[in-house]
């Protein structure tokens, strides 16, 4: 582990020398990763992106690499889709299921991608492993790992290219 690590669990995530609360998946952590089993995967991830809702968060407030959320951008979360597991900027309600990123709750305001699953996805191995805002403290996620804003736009403007999102 490195100081530029986010290491995150059930009790919370250390990052450059502070403790933040956290939320990981309603279903635990897992080592064995499947669609729609709520649960964060195990393992060491890099962080590959950065939206953001510049609607509701101001451009100045991230970092340069951070791109807007546009109104249709979606994520595909549906393992018979060519692009599983993958952005979809300006895609709108498509063939197969994704995950609207534009939502009307706060949840998404800010998305720091990992590449859990990415490039190369394996079919329903699971997707859209994120950093994001949490519902209300503490609540579980689907299996991403959710912070109070405030904390993940501190953590956002501290990472570095050498960062990585590590689940214990």
């Amino acid at each position: 582990m490195k100081a530029l690590d986010v290491v995150a669990s059930e009790w919370g995530a250390r990052f450059s020398g502070r403790l933040f609360p956290c939320a990981i998946g309603r279903g635990g952590r897992t080592a064995a990763k499947r669609e729609g089993d709520q649960a964060s995967p195990l393992g060491c991830h890099r962080v590959i992106g950065m939206l953001y809702r510049s609607d509701r968060i101001a451009r100045g407030a991230l970092p340069d690499w951070a791109k807007p959320i546009g109104p249709f951008d979606r994520w595909s979360d549906d393992p018979r889709d060519a692009e599983y597991n993958h952005y979809l900027p300006g895609a709108g309600a498509g063939t197969y299921s994704s995950e609207r990123l534009a939502r009307p709750d706060p949840l998404y305001d800010l998305i720091l991608i990992t590449d859990y699953n990415w490039p190369f996805a394996e079919k329903g191995a699971g997707s859209a492993i994120f950093l994001h805002s949490w519902r209300r403290p503490r609540y579980p996620t689907e299996g991403c790992v959710a912070f109070r804003l405030q904390d993940l736009i501190w953590i956002a403007n501290r990472l570095r290219h050498e960062s990585r999102v590590i689940i214990r």
